[in-house]
């Protein structure tokens, strides 16, 4: 009966630790971005949209990828090895200026804004001259 217990208190909780393990993206490659060459995407990163900012001054032109699990739950989490790689091309991070899930780099005088979603992100340049 002692055995019953154990087993019965025990099968629910291996199920909820197996159940709330975090899923992790993978990244097979880089291309370009189809808004500016020079910024690295996840090849195996899927395009859902290619915006033209008309209503916003501050935007040049956006595009919005599909990643399943980068940004992690709600995009707080921030894909490091993505901004090795964005690093490794030249782009710099402005930390001073990052807004919670909203991350701006710069390289030469181009500035560009990626924002982090669970399961998507989004790359904006913004217009030449932007100020924050």
């Amino acid at each position: 009966m002692k055995n019953f217990w154990i087993l019965f208190i025990l099968a629910p909780l291996l199920l909820l630790t197996s159940g709330c393990t975090p899923s992790t993206y993978e990244i097979t490659g880089y291309t370009g971005s189809s808004i500016n060459d020079e910024i690295p995407v996840p090849v195996n990163a899927k395009q859902l949209s290619l915006t033209a900012y008309s209503d916003n001054p501050n935007y040049k032109a956006g595009i919005k990828y599909e990643l399943k699990h980068i940004g992690g739950e709600q995009g707080l989490y921030v894909p490091s090895d993505y901004f090795e790689k964005l690093a490794g091309a030249g782009w710099v991070e402005l930390e001073e200026e990052r807004m919670g899930h909203v991350h701006y780099l710069k390289k030469s005088d181009t500035i560009i804004a990626i924002v982090f979603q669970e399961d998507t992100f989004e790359i904006v340049e913004m217009m030449p001259g932007f100020t924050f």
